[in-house]
């Protein structure tokens, strides 16, 4: 067993440029757990993957979710659902938001 605080899940960085820093702890065999620090008004790169799930807990500050053609607010304490397939990305507020996401099996994004 090992235990992560919800800000540093460990792992390694998986990506990071100036719009954000994702890091991926795949220690498990059919799930990551996945962080995204992203900063104050950048947006995730937008993907969907078929035949993959997640599950999104927004932490930290606040934004926008868009799940194929709807927009909706997200603030901390929000957990969205991703069904397989659908097209999904994460626009941040004035102040950036910092959310955790699970996955199963590996990235393909």
């Amino acid at each position: 067993m090992n235990k992560y605080n919800i800000n540093d899940i460990g792992g390694i960085i998986a990506k990071e440029d100036d719009r954000y820093k994702v890091c991926d702890n795949s220690e498990l065999k059919n799930l990551v757990l996945s962080s995204t620090d992203l900063h104050p008004n950048k947006s995730t790169s937008g993907h969907k993957h078929p035949g993959q799930e997640e599950i999104y807990f927004f932490v930290k500050g606040s934004g926008q979710m868009e799940i194929n053609e709807r927009k909706f607010d997200v603030a901390e304490g929000d957990t969205v659902l991703i069904k397989d397939g659908d097209f999904h990305r994460v626009h941040a507020g004035n102040k950036g938001c910092y959310f955790v996401c699970v996955f199963d099996g590996k990235r393909s994004h």
